[in-house]
């Protein structure tokens, strides 16, 4: 296909404006992307990181079950392989990166240098070469208007000559054409074979890694899918220990809660240290104060009154609960100090504190007690001391035996307001409730009023 020299020079300029305006920006914008398809890989791999890692995780938990010990090492196999896939990918971008794109980016400064001075070196010269032609053709034009005059022959010579010099210069200016498109085009084939061949180093590193990964993968892939073709398969283990509990075995009564009760009672029963030898010291001043303290054992005689019988037929002391039993300990408030010294029985004190009586006879004016808020217990002279009445006791003792026997009418109407069925809501979780009559609750016994 043959062309003029017009049309070649055309085709060598759009060739050189191309490569300047279409192909180095278009790889600006390549090197652009491929920086953000990194970053995105980079971002993918920490997810895929943080994927299996909560993956290892149900594994490590399914690892300590007996029937699901197997899976759960299975799981952890996976991630692992995973997370050295995902190793492996970062590892090709980071070269894809390096190799490739940084590459692309330097070339492409370097080139928009290039192409800019050798697209106008080839306008300079084109131009130079064009206007020698052009002088020359109309010093040609001059010549033969000048010849066609009297004295023809005079300007033959001139005229000759000046055809050969328009003959060169045109010959010069096709040649020069030919080799600016020659350079042209082949400038613009060696960009494109420069981007084709980086492409395909990174074609060949993205493929040894699928390899890499598919020899990773596939590897222990079958033994995975072994672990878990039956979900009902049990654990030769597990089945041992369940065919164990089948077996009948001789089973002991546990004891009674009261005889429980009863023992843990009898097992607390407190045990002194001996008295001590030597009578307890009086004090002087012992007769300033009202002495109540008992000087033998508080018997059940002082509770006789309350063992009467209640509309139900139940006593009295068997309805008070068992929080009463503090209460029927006697509590002494001490007048003065005391102090033990090198004897460990004996129970030092300041004046006004309080003590609970743990043994109720007195030996040779010694008492046996607990200091309250010391939790100290030790002997001390029954004359440093005084019966202890705490009002709000008392009544504490006696409001549940008058509450049984006396009913107070505002009380009771309170309570019945209480009592009213309360209607319960449907389940939240169950469907077929919701066409199921709902039943009042029914007060409890116990909150009857007697």
């Amino acid at each position: 296909m043959s062309r003029t020299p017009e049309d070649v020079n055309k085709l060598t300029e759009s060739t050189y404006k191309n490569v300047m305006e279409q192909f180095n920006p278009g790889l600006r914008n390549l090197v652009n992307l491929g920086k953000s398809y990194e970053k995105a890989v980079t971002a993918m791999t920490f997810a895929g990181k943080a994927y299996f890692d909560a993956v290892s995780k149900i594994g490590e938990n399914a690892a300590v079950s007996p029937v699901s010990r197997e899976l759960g090492v299975v799981l952890m196999e996976i991630s692992e392989v995973h997370k050295k896939v995902q190793l492996e990918l970062e590892e090709t971008f980071k070269r894809f990166n390096r190799e490739l794109i940084t590459e692309l980016e330097r070339k492409t400064d370097m080139d928009i240098k290039y192409m800019n001075a050798t697209f106008k070196r080839y306008q300079s010269e084109h131009k130079l070469k064009q206007d020698f032609l052009d002088k020359s053709q109309a010093d040609l034009k001059k010549l033969r208007r000048k010849s066609q005059g009297k004295h023809s022959s005079k300007y033959e010579i001139k005229e000759n000559e000046c055809v050969e010099t328009i003959s060169s210069r045109q010959t010069d200016m096709q040649s020069f054409i030919a080799e600016g498109c020659k350079e042209a085009l082949l400038e613009e084939k060696r960009r494109f074979c420069f981007l084709v061949e980086k492409h395909c180093a990174f074609t060949y590193q993205l493929t040894a890694f699928h390899d890499k990964a598919k020899e990773m993968l596939t590897v222990t892939l079958p033994s995975w899918q072994d672990k878990c073709t039956d979900a009902t398969q049990v654990p030769d283990t597990v089945i041992s220990m369940i065919d164990g509990l089948r077996t009948p075995m001789s089973v002991i009564p546990e004891s009674s809660p009261t005889l429980e009760h009863s023992d843990r009672t009898n097992s607390g029963s407190i045990v002194p240290p001996p008295a001590p030898s030597l009578k307890a010291h009086t004090s002087p001043l012992a007769s300033m104060f009202s002495q109540d303290v008992p000087k033998r054992p508080i018997s059940s005689e002082l509770y006789s009154d309350q063992e009467s019988l209640d509309g139900n037929g139940l006593s009295r002391s068997e309805s008070v609960s068992s929080g009463m039993d503090m209460a029927k300990k006697t509590r002494v408030q001490t007048i003065f100090p005391h102090t033990s010294g090198n004897n460990e029985t004996l129970l030092s004190f300041d004046d006004g504190d309080i003590i609970t009586l743990l043994i109720q006879e007195e030996r040779d004016g010694w008492l046996y007690g607990e200091l309250e808020h010391t939790g100290q217990r030790g002997w001390f002279p029954s004359s440093y001391c005084r019966a202890y009445n705490e009002p709000l006791i008392a009544n504490r003792v006696e409001s549940p035996l008058h509450s049984q026997s006396v009913t107070d009418p505002e009380q009771q109407e309170e309570d019945e307001e209480v009592e009213e069925p309360v209607l319960l809501p449907p389940p939240d979780y169950s469907d077929s409730s919701r066409d199921r009559p709902i039943k009042p609750s029914t007060p409890s016994p116990q909150n009857m009023t007697v």
